[in-house]
C-alpha cells in the first residue's frame, strides 16, 4: 500500500469533520431566498483551501452572480496543471415531511452512509479535492488550480461568463470535474456522456373567457384538454419521444438490471418502463420528454367550466450529438404542427440552454486515472458510463479549454438521491474517491 494511500486515510477524519461543517451551511442559490449562507459556504471553503497550503485564494463573480472560489497552487518546474472543479451550492430541500432527520442540514450516520442535503452533490465533490491536497501539505507533485462554483443546481447562469472572463487563469492541461457517479458503490466509473437539456413552457388557448361547460361543451372545445392531447404527441405508443429531428448517442456495453432499476427508481409493482433497446440506452443516450407540471385550476377548486388556457412545463433531455439550439426548433415545430383542434400554441424557453457532450476518455491523463481508481477500488478497474442528467458547463470547459483531457468523476453511487429527501454518501466510497483523486495528482507527474 503506498505512502499516498496511507496518508488519505489516516486524514479522512478530519475531512469528514469538514464536509459536515460544510452541510451544515444552508447555501441555496435559488432566487427568492436568502443567498447569505451561499457567501458564508464560499468563505468556508477559501479558508479550507488557505489552510491546505494554496498559494493564492480569491473569490470570482460575473455579471451579478453567486462567487466561485479560485485556489492555485503552482506546478512545480516541468510538471502540468490540473484544474479541479466542484460545487458548494445545494438544492433545497423538499417537502422535510419526507427526510427521516429533523433537520436535513446535520449529517445523520446510517449503516455506512452519511445522510444530509449536499453530503453528496457536491460538498462531497469539494472535500475529495481537498483531502488530495492534504496530503501533499500544500505541495503536490502537479500544478493545482480549482474552482468551487457557488451556483451550480441553480443553473449555473453566469458560469459561462465566467469562464470566459478568466479563460487565461483557468487555464489547465487537465480538468477534474467531481459532479457524476461511479456505477457501483464496489465499480467506479468515469462519465464520458452527458444528455443536454431545455425546458419549455407550452401555452394552449382555445377561448376568450372561461365558459359554462354545460352549455357550451361538447362543440366547443377546453384548453386543458387540448394541452393534454398536444404533450401526448411527444411519445409513441412504446414511450420513446416522438419529436422528429432529436438526437439519438452511442450505445453503451453496459446494461441495468430491471429489478435494480425498479428498486432504485422507486417504481410501483404495476408500473411498466417506457421507451425501447437496452435500459443504458433509454438512460444516457436517448432524447426524454417529460411534463413537469401544469397551470390549471386545483381539481377540488374548479368549477363546471371550460378553461380557455392551460400551460405546461416540459423538459427534454438531449443525447450526446445534438444540440439545445436544434432541440429547441425541433421541439418548437412538433409543437405548433400537432395542435389539437385549430388551438393557438405558444412556446417559450425556459432559461439558458444546456449543450450535451461526449468525451473521448484516450490518452496518457485518462490511462492515469483508470490505473488511480484500479488501485483505490482494489484492483476493480473503473468503467466508462453515460448520465442522462445534465452539466451543460463540461461542454463550455471543451470549448474553452480544447487541449485539456476532461475527466468527470464524483461521489455518487445508485442509492445516493441527489435532489431528493435522504440524500446520502457512502462512507467507504467516499474514502476511495479521495484516495483516487491523490493518487491521479501522484500520476499526472512527467
Amino acid at each position: 500500500m503506498s505512502d499516498v494511500v496511507n496518508a488519505v486515510r489516516a486524514a479522512m477524519p478530519a475531512v469528514r469533520a469538514d464536509l459536515e461543517a460544510l452541510v451544515k451551511i444552508p447555501a441555496i442559490a435559488f432566487e427568492g431566498l436568502d443567498h447569505e449562507p451561499v457567501r458564508q459556504g464560499a468563505n468556508a471553503v477559501q479558508r479550507l483551501l488557505e489552510e491546505a497550503g494554496a498559494a493564492e485564494t480569491r473569490q470570482l463573480s460575473h455579471g451579478g452572480g453567486q462567487p466561485s472560489v479560485y485556489a492555485h497552487f503552482p506546478a512545480p518546474a516541468g510538471q502540468p496543471t490540473v484544474l479541479l472543479y466542484a460545487h458548494q451550492d445545494v438544492q433545497p430541500v423538499g417537502d422535510l415531511s419526507k427526510w427521516e432527520q429533523p433537520d436535513p442540514f446535520t449529517v445523520v450516520e446510517k449503516d455506512g452512509r452519511l445522510y444530509g442535503r449536499g453530503v453528496a452533490d457536491d460538498k462531497a465533490g469539494v472535500m475529495a479535492h481537498i483531502a488530495a491536497l492534504r496530503v501533499f501539505g500544500g505541495k503536490p507533485p502537479v500544478g493545482v488550480k480549482l474552482l468551487i462554483e457557488g451556483e451550480e443546481e441553480f443553473g449555473s447562469p453566469t458560469l459561462e461568463g465566467l469562464l470566459r472572463e478568466h479563460q487565461d487563469l483557468l487555464a489547465a492541461d487537465v480538468v477534474v470535474i467531481a459532479d457524476s457517479q461511479n456505477w457501483r458503490t464496489e465499480v467506479p466509473a468515469l462519465t464520458t456522456t452527458l444528455r443536454g437539456v431545455i425546458n419549455v413552457y407550452v401555452e394552449v388557448a382555445v377561448l376568450k373567457g372561461a365558459v359554462h361547460s354545460g352549455m357550451f361543451g361538447g362543440p366547443v372545445p377546453d384548453a386543458l384538454t387540448a394541452l393534454a392531447r398536444l404533450v401526448a404527441t411527444l411519445h409513441d405508443e412504446n414511450g420513446d419521444v416522438a419529436v422528429a429531428g432529436l438526437a439519438t448517442g452511442r450505445s453503451s456495453d453496459l446494461d441495468y438490471d430491471e429489478a435494480a432499476l425498479r428498486h432504485e427508481a422507486g417504481m410501483l409493482p404495476g408500473a411498466e418502463f417506457i421507451g425501447t433497446g437496452r435500459l443504458t440506452e433509454r438512460l444516457w443516450s436517448k432524447p426524454t420528454a417529460t411534463v413537469l407540471g401544469i397551470d390549471a385550476p386545483g381539481a377540488a377548486e374548479s368549477a363546471n367550466a371550460l378553461q380557455p388556457k392551460a400551460r405546461a412545463k416540459v423538459s427534454f433531455r438531449l443525447a450526446a450529438g445534438d444540440t439545445a439550439a436544434n432541440a429547441l426548433k425541433a421541439v418548437t415545430e412538433h409543437l405548433m404542427a400537432n395542435a389539437p383542434w385549430g388551438a393557438e400554441v405558444t412556446v417559450t424557453p425556459e432559461g439558458g440552454l444546456g449543450d450535451p457532450c461526449a468525451i473521448d476518455a484516450t490518452g496518457p491523463s485518462f490511462d492515469a486515472a483508470r490505473a488511480a481508481f484500479a488501485e483505490a477500488w482494489d484492483g476493480t478497474e473503473p468503467v466508462e458510463i453515460g448520465v442522462g442528467g445534465s452539466i451543460p458547463m463540461i461542454a463550455t470547459f471543451q470549448e474553452l479549454f480544447p487541449e485539456a483531457a476532461i475527466l468527470v468523476t464524483g461521489v455518487e453511487d445508485q442509492y445516493s438521491n441527489p435532489h431528493g429527501p435522504n440524500e446520502s454518501l457512502d462512507i467507504r466510497m467516499f474514502e476511495r474517491v479521495c484516495v483516487a483523486e491523490a493518487l491521479l495528482l501522484e500520476k499526472l507527474k512527467r
